[in-house]
């Protein structure tokens, strides 16, 4: 039965080409926009290479310290220094696995000298500790990550990524144990990884450096001994970890504000925070409004689905009324209104897969060829990609089961928003009236 209806759909959308060329263009365009949104959030917050255990990633990114009394008190906000992450965070008891990473100057203005002389040029950093690779899955083609002696010792080695081998040395292979200069200071290269994407930004790097490297890093600021440039990533086993985590801290913050209660007073709000919040919340210092973000999203996606399917709706509903002759003759041999209406529900989803598989091909030609904006887009503090970076977009990200399965469920809900309505009110015309209808 449904084979018939598939085939009698196919000859309809012979004799219509403009309505099936509008009513799949239309689908299409739905289905395109609400995929770029889908897959856009997909990559910030589904697990991807490297960064595969993001369910389990918490992030304590700000701190403030106050000092002073009451009406006359300094406040700093920044992060944490080397002396809170050894006495306070790596001792922590409730983790899986603990990584700093140190805000210098190094990170975002570090300059590469090629051997060949052919010019200087930028290079992304993250000046970390042996931690960051248990939390990060980077697969290593060749060597291996830097160790917690290498970092003790401050010796200058690092990780580099396998883009950035062929660039400095011509190949990926063999290239640990090997040199280059970085801002006039020779490194050794310990291993090569497989090159993580900008779009993955807590991983993301070129080089990857002990932060023991940089001048300065066990410097506290502003006179507070326990304020600096260290933010933290915690890896947890699972919920229950991650709520034992928060009482830690949560516990160890109390303490110390009681301890130094007359020097000064730390607060780092509800951190550690959860990656897939860290992506909503524009600031760990604002409480987080769920239902507004619900809501935004909702109207987002009524926007997007609702307004194509009234539009396809009276395309339908039109159509309707010039195929009521055809359906009085059915209902006069008996045909249902059940019967009737599946048979137009399949019909209009044909026209809807087929206008579905157009929005996926339109969104990942958008989502791949625009991938240096794009992705940003949705972002509330957009920043500029810096120069000469290749954002990957993988097949992982763009070829998803969950993306699929989104389309897919795009495809029935707008199947059912622009059909079910006028093929029901279309059909429960009496069968006089139906024979009746001029054609």
């Amino acid at each position: 039965m449904i084979k018939s209806y598939l085939k009698q759909a196919w000859g309809l959308l012979k004799q219509n080409p403009l309505f099936s060329t509008l009513y799949v263009a239309g689908t299409g365009l739905a289905i395109a926009m609400t995929m770029i949104m889908a897959v856009i959030y997909y990559v910030k917050i589904a697990p991807v290479y490297p960064e595969a255990n993001r369910m389990n990633t918490h992030y304590l990114t700000s701190a403030r310290f106050q000092k002073g009394v009451e009406g006359n008190k300094r406040t700093v906000q920044w992060a944490v220094s080397y002396k809170a992450l050894q006495e306070w965070f790596y001792p922590l008891k409730n983790v899986e696995a603990v990584s700093a990473s140190l805000g210098d100057d190094m990170v975002d203005n570090s300059f590469i000298q090629p051997a060949d002389r052919s010019g200087d040029f930028p290079a992304s950093v993250k000046l970390t500790d042996p931690g960051f690779f248990r939390i990060y899955s980077f697969y290593f083609l060749e060597g291996k990550a830097f160790t917690q002696s290498d970092l003790a010792s401050g010796i200058r080695t690092a990780v580099i990524t396998e883009e950035l081998a062929r660039r400095l040395f011509g190949t990926a292979e063999e290239v640990a144990g090997r040199s280059f200069s970085l801002n006039y200071i020779n490194y050794r290269v310990c291993g090569v990884v497989r090159s993580a994407s900008y779009l993955t930004p807590k991983s993301y790097a070129q080089i990857y450096l002990p932060y023991t490297v940089a001048n300065g890093y066990e410097d506290g600021k502003y006179n507070i001994p326990y304020s600096g440039a260290f933010t933290l990533t915690f890896l947890t086993k699972d919920a229950a970890q991650a709520k034992a985590l928060h009482a830690e801290i949560e516990e160890l913050v109390r303490k110390e504000n009681l301890l130094h209660e007359n020097e000064w007073q730390m607060n780092i709000w509800s951190q550690p925070v959860s990656h897939v919040l860290s992506v909503f919340q524009s600031s760990v210092s604002l409480e987080f409004d769920t239902w507004a973000t619900v809501r935004y999203f909702l109207l987002v996606l009524l926007v997007l689905l609702l307004v194509p399917a009234l539009n396809l709706s009276g395309m339908i509903a039109g159509r309707m009324e010039n195929r009521l002759s055809e359906m009085g003759v059915r209902k006069s041999f008996g045909a249902g209104r059940v019967k009737l209406l599946s048979q137009v529900m399949w019909e209009n989803l044909l026209l809807t897969l087929l206008g579905g598989v157009l929005g996926l091909i339109i969104a990942w030609l958008v989502l791949y060829v625009c991938r240096e904006w794009v992705f940003t887009v949705l972002d509330a503090w957009p920043t500029m990609i810096p120069e000469g970076t290749d954002v990957r977009v993988s097949g992982e990200m763009l070829f998803a089961p969950v993306v699929f399965f989104a389309a897919l469920l795009l495809c029935v809900m707008l199947n059912l928003l622009s059909a079910l309505i006028p093929a029901w009110h279309s059909l429960r015309k009496p069968i006089v009236y139906s024979l009746n209808e001029k054609r």
